[in-house]
C-alpha cells in the first residue's frame, strides 16, 4: 500500500484500497470512457468523507492535486463516476435508511442506499417516490440526486429534485453543511461568515443578482421541460429574495460538494394503474397525438419504434403479445400512456386519451388488468436489451442519449434522428418519452476500430448541433458529466457558460471535486479516455465487495 493510501486507512474507519485490481475495478462506469483513479475508499461515516475532502485541500494547498469523485453503483452514462484521484464509493457502508416519518411524508437517507430497496420500503408504509431512473433497482439514490435523475413517470412528476427536502453536503474544503430555503436575513448572516460556506453564499448572492439579463435570456429561450446542463441556477432563488441550495447541488454530479445524506419528499404509492397501448403506421401524426395527449395530464407517455420491435424480437427477448405479431400490420411506433389519478378519474382520463388515439389508429387498447399491463410494458422496458447489446465487438454507445426538443418539434426530431443515422450508414433504434420529446439513441459501434471511434465525436457533433438548432437541450437527462463538456457551449452560450464557471471555482476553488465534470474536459482529453472496447457484461465489478 503506497504512502497515501496508508496515511487514509490509518485515519479513516472504512476501507482504503489502491492495488491494481481495485482500481481498475473502478476506471470504469456506464460510459464509454476509462480513467483510473489512485485510490478506492470505502467511507463508513460523514466523518470519513470529510477526511478525505480536508486532506485533499491540505495537498492543494501545498500545489499537490488529488482530486475527489463521488461514486454510487457507477451506472452513470456521462463518465461522471470516474476519476483519476481518489473514489469514494458509498453502496458499501452509507446505503441506511435513517429515517421514516409516515406522517410527514418524509424520509432521511444516506447516499449508497439503493434506489429499488428504498422504493420497497417506502411502499410498506402506503409511500413511494413516484422519480425513479430506468436503472433504479441496482442504482443509488446518491447517484440519482447527483444527476437530478428522471424517469417514465417524469412527465407528471418532474425529476428528482422535486422531491428533495434538504441535503447534507461536504464541501470542498471539510465543511458540512445543510441545505435548506433562508431569508434575506439569514442570507446576510450566511454572507458575513469567514469560511467556505460564506463564500459560497456570496458568491452564488453575486451571480443572482448581478447577472438577471444573462440568466433570463437564457432560460426565457429553454422551452424544453427537462435541462441537465450546468448548474440550476433559476431555482435557487425566489422572488422574496430567499435561497435555496438544493437545487444547484441536485444535478451537480458531485463538482460542488459530496452529498452525505439527504431528506426526500415522498407521496401516496397508488398501483392501480391505467394503460394504454396504440400502433401507428406513421410518424405524421406524432407531435398532434402528443400533444393531444399531454393536455389530460398522464403518468407517462412513451414510446418505441420498429426498429425497436424488430430488435427485441431478433433478440428473443420479450413474447409480443399476438396482435402486435401480424403480419399484414407492422406499425411504426408504439405509444404507452398510462393514468394514475385517484378514484375513477384515471379511468376517465384514459377514456378521453382512447377516443383522441382512436382518430389516427384502430390499433389500441386500453387495460387495467396487471397481467396484461405487464405484457405491454415489459416491452417498453425491454431497453435493457438495447443498452446491452454486444457482438461481434460492437456496443451500444450512450454518447447521445438523452437530448430533448420542444414538444411541438417531436416529430422533426424523429426524423432528425433518422437522417444522421442514414448519413453515417447506421442502424439506429428509437425509445423514450415522447411526452416530453426526451428520446434515447444508441448508435451500434465498434471501439477498436479507429474508424468507429472518429464517428463517436463526429456523430455527437452533429447530432448536438441539430438539436440546439431546434430550442432543444443536448442533456435533458443524466447531465453533461465529461461526454458532453466540449458540447454545452453549443447550447449555453459564452456568457452562461462563464456563470456556471464562477459557481464551480466559487464552491471548489482547487478543482478537487470531479474536475473535467461539467466544466473543463476538451475533445482530446475525451478521445485518450475513451474506451477500446464497450461492455455491461463485466457490470459487476463496478459494484464495491461488502
Amino acid at each position: 500500500m503506497g504512502k497515501v493510501a496508508s496515511y487514509l486507512q490509518s485515519h479513516l474507519s472504512g476501507e482504503v484500497f489502491d492495488d491494481d485490481q481495485m482500481r481498475k475495478r473502478f476506471s470504469t462506469d456506464a460510459s464509454v470512457l476509462s480513467m483510473t483513479p489512485s485510490v478506492v475508499v470505502y467511507p463508513r461515516t460523514t466523518n470519513d468523507i470529510r477526511k478525505i475532502a480536508r486532506f485533499s485541500w491540505q495537498l492543494a494547498e501545498k500545489k499537490h492535486t488529488l482530486p475527489i469523485t463521488a461514486r454510487g453503483s457507477g451506472t452513470d452514462q456521462t463518465g461522471a463516476a470516474i476519476g483519476k484521484g481518489i473514489i469514494m464509493v458509498f453502496p458499501a457502508h452509507m446505503n441506511k435508511i435513517l429515517e421514516l416519518d409516515s406522517q410527514q411524508k418524509l424520509v432521511r437517507v444516506q447516499p449508497g442506499v439503493n434506489f429499488k430497496s428504498l422504493q420497497e420500503t417506502l411502499q410498506t408504509h402506503g409511500l413511494h417516490i413516484p422519480v425513479f431512473p430506468s436503472s433504479y433497482k441496482y442504482s443509488t439514490i446518491g447517484g440519482a440526486i447527483a444527476n437530478n435523475a428522471y424517469g417514465e413517470k417524469s412527465l407528471k412528476y418532474g425529476s428528482i429534485a422535486d422531491w428533495v427536502d434538504k441535503l447534507e453536503v461536504v464541501l470542498a474544503n471539510g465543511e458540512l453543511i445543510q441545505t435548506g430555503r433562508i431569508g434575506r436575513k439569514e442570507i446576510d448572516k450566511k454572507k458575513g461568515l469567514t469560511t467556505l460556506e460564506g463564500e459560497i453564499y456570496r458568491i452564488v448572492d453575486a451571480v443572482l443578482s448581478e447577472n438577471d439579463d444573462v440568466l433570463d435570456e437564457y432560460y426565457d429561450k429553454l422551452r424544453v421541460t427537462k435541462d441537465s446542463i450546468g448548474y440550476a441556477l433559476a431555482d435557487v432563488r425566489r422572488s422574496d429574495g430567499s435561497i435555496d441550495l438544493t437545487p444547484i447541488f441536485v444535478g451537480s454530479q458531485g463538482t460542488l460538494g459530496v452529498i452525505s445524506e439527504a431528506i426526500l419528499r415522498a407521496e401516496p404509492y397508488n398501483p392501480k394503474t391505467e394503460l394504454l397501448v396504440a400502433a401507428f403506421e406513421s410518424f405524421d401524426n406524432i407531435t398532434e397525438v402528443v400533444t393531444r395527449l399531454r393536455n389530460l395530464g398522464p403518468s407517462m407517455i412513451d414510446m418505441v419504434d420498429d426498429n425497436f420491435l424488430e430488435f427485441i424480437q431478433q433478440q428473443q427477448s420479450v413474447n409480443l403479445p399476438e396482435n402486435l405479431k401480424s403480419p399484414d400490420y407492422k406499425p411504426s411506433f408504439l405509444l404507452f400512456v398510462e393514468f394514475d389519478n385517484p378514484g375513477k378519474a384515471k379511468l376517465k382520463k384514459a377514456k378521453q386519451a382512447m377516443k383522441i388515439v382512436k382518430a389516427y389508429t384502430d390499433h389500441c387498447l386500453l387495460t387495467n388488468d396487471f397481467d396484461e399491463k405487464e405484457q405491454y410494458l415489459i416491452i417498453r422496458h425491454a431497453t435493457s436489451e438495447v443498452v446491452n447489446y454486444h457482438q461481434g465487438g460492437k456496443a451500444s454507445l450512450p454518447i447521445i442519449d438523452a437530448a430533448a426538443v420542444p414538444v411541438e418539434y417531436l416529430f422533426d426530431f424523429i426524423q432528425m434522428i433518422y437522417r444522421i443515422f442514414d448519413k453515417f450508414k447506421l442502424p439506429v433504434m428509437v425509445w423514450g418519452h415522447a411526452g416530453d420529446a426526451n428520446l434515447h439513441v444508441h448508435p451500434f459501434l465498434d471501439l477498436a476500430k479507429l474508424t468507429d471511434r472518429q464517428k463517436v465525436f463526429q456523430i455527437m457533433e452533429e447530432y448536438y448541433k441539430e438539436v440546439v438548432k431546434i430550442g432543444g437541450t443536448i442533456s435533458a437527462e443524466q447531465g453533461d458529466g465529461r461526454i458532453r463538456v466540449p458540447f454545452v457551449k453549443l447550447q449555453v452560450g459564452d456568457k452562461m457558460l462563464d456563470l456556471f464557471k464562477i459557481i464551480k471555482s466559487g464552491f471548489d476553488p482547487h478543482n478537487l471535486l470531479n474536475p473535467g465534470v461539467k466544466i473543463g474536459t476538451d475533445p482530446k482529453q475525451l478521445g485518450e479516455a475513451l474506451r477500446k472496447e464497450y461492455s455491461l457484461a463485466h457490470f459487476a465489478d463496478h459494484l464495491p465487495r461488502t
